[in-house]
């Protein structure tokens, strides 16, 4: 109920086009199924999972939630060019990583809610490089059951219950294989979160979180298994601000069911230009693998929190205040009831 009455007071006080408690009523009815027919008949993911769009239509489940939560009015589409670039590349069979930073659960329907108008096969074509939470944790699986997913077990979980920690690794091994496959076909586009988990450093200037640093050695996978791929390979800092929808807990968390507030606000997705991992090194000797490693995961962090930062003061500044670089293309056509998405 503590969720139920969190999402109805801030869908309703959105005061948007059918914010209705008839339409909250009925999305968290659909998420009550879902979540149920999770905890009876749990779903087990794979090492590659391809975002489920029948019977059930779960990549629209999971927008309609974060929808009623996002306001688009305050809300920004950083660099559509490089998107636009991004989009021909992937159109010429050459694979690209957005190398991000992650602040909520929301962030692959805010990706996507942003992109839809635009650009919409990078809202739905993307694969996320998803941790064991999202795939495990019963109200998260019904959403992520509507994305395409590269499952992993990250360094900050692989230790939680010893007794698994071989078999979560073979899984890994068994993505790995998948992900070069997957880059060796081309025209793939991958999201993943070096830092290997959400946001948890907060700033001392407003209270929320910022971008986490990168760890190396995932900065360097992405390098690798791109530079391995038959097709060209592309590699771009990415930032996504999403903070105030649905601000996560303050430390990491082992146990699966966290609590969950949710608001409505304003979010972003921004992209930085892409990294010339070739200049980036040139000057690192080549047998120091430590100092390549830490060049280039410096440079996309670097690249990350710089697009984090202008997207922030953004999505924060009055309308007339906002660099011409950061748009809302959604804008472009007809505002639409929330009961037009039900």
């Amino acid at each position: 109920m503590e969720l139920y009455d969190n999402y109805k007071k801030a869908v309703v006080g959105s005061g948007k086009p059918g914010a209705t408690e008839d339409f909250v009523a009925k999305v968290m009815a659909t998420v009550c199924e879902r979540v149920l027919m999770q905890v009876q008949q749990p779903f087990v993911f794979q090492s590659t999972h391809k975002l489920i769009l029948e019977p059930y239509n779960y990549y629209l489940f999971g927008q309609r939630y974060i929808r009623g939560l996002v306001d688009f009015d305050k809300s920004r589409l950083g660099h559509a060019e490089r998107f636009a670039t991004i989009q021909e590349q992937l159109d010429r069979g050459e694979n690209v990583v957005l190398l991000a930073n992650h602040q909520t659960e929301a962030d692959p329907a805010v990706f996507a809610l942003l992109l839809e108008t635009q650009f919409p096969r990078l809202a739905t074509d993307v694969i996320y490089v998803a941790g064991d939470r999202v795939v495990t944790d019963p109200v998260c699986v019904p959403f992520s059951m509507g994305r395409n997913l590269f499952c992993v077990h990250s360094k900050k979980h692989l230790d939680d219950v010893p007794e698994l920690r071989a078999d979560k690794a073979a899984m890994n091994r068994r993505t790995l294989k998948d992900m070069q496959a997957a880059l060796n076909r081309g025209g793939q586009l991958l999201w993943i979160a070096p830092s290997g988990g959400r946001d948890r450093t907060i700033s001392p200037e407003n209270g929320e979180t910022v971008p986490d640093a990168f760890d190396p050695a995932a900065v360097e996978l992405m390098r690798a298994l791109t530079t391995r791929a038959k097709p060209v390979g592309h590699l771009y800092p990415f930032a996504m601000y999403s903070y105030k929808v649905m601000p996560p807990p303050t430390s990491i968390e082992k146990t699966i069911g966290e609590q969950r507030v949710v608001n409505h606000a304003g979010v972003g997705i921004s992209v930085g230009p892409e990294l010339d991992v070739d200049s980036l090194l040139a000057a690192v000797p080549a047998d120091d693998k430590a100092a390549r490693q830490a060049a280039l995961s410096s440079a996309a962090f670097d690249g990350v929190t710089t697009e984090y930062t202008a997207l922030w003061r953004a999505v924060h500044a009055a309308p007339e205040d906002v660099a011409p670089e950061y748009t809302q293309p959604w804008k472009a056509e007809p505002a639409r009831s929330l009961v037009d998405y039900l």
